[in-house]
């Protein structure tokens, strides 16, 4: 259960963030472009994503992080679920892999992003995709 919580707190506060920007709001930056440079990281991004994909994302990893919850409880939710945690799982560490990969960092070339990829998006990927991997297999021990 402390994996799982753990994990909820970190998908709940990336999630609130992803809220945040779906409502206009820049924090924790002063300004729009500033943000999408360190949030998004393509060459020569000026502004966010649209509303909507940011709402999404929030709530996809709202809906990650009940399913960290979910995964802890070992007499629910049946095979479905350990399957989804390793799905869940393989989307995270993919996302986590990819940040430390050439290919990635000439997609995403600003340096902000490039400095908080390296040592906060990717292994925050990395622990929740390691993190899924272990809820997924001790539900099935």
């Amino acid at each position: 259960m402390l994996i799982a919580a753990f994990m909820f707190i970190a998908l709940l506060a990336v999630s609130f963030a992803h809220f945040l920007w779906s409502i206009g709001r820049t924090w924790p930056i002063r300004n729009e472009k500033l943000l999408a440079q360190t949030v998004v990281g393509t060459a020569g991004v000026e502004r966010m994503p649209p509303r909507l994909a940011s709402f999404g994302i929030a709530v996809l990893l709202l809906v990650a992080g009940v399913f960290a919850l979910a995964l802890a409880d070992h007499d629910g939710g049946g095979q479905l679920l350990t399957v989804c945690g390793f799905g869940l799982a393989l989307v995270f560490l993919a996302r986590g892999v990819v940040g430390y990969t050439s290919w990635w960092a000439a997609q995403t070339p600003e340096p902000n992003f490039r400095l908080n990829d390296r040592r906060v998006y990717s292994p925050l990927c990395l622990f929740l995709g390691v993190g899924f991997v272990a809820l997924a297999i001790m539900r099935l021990l």
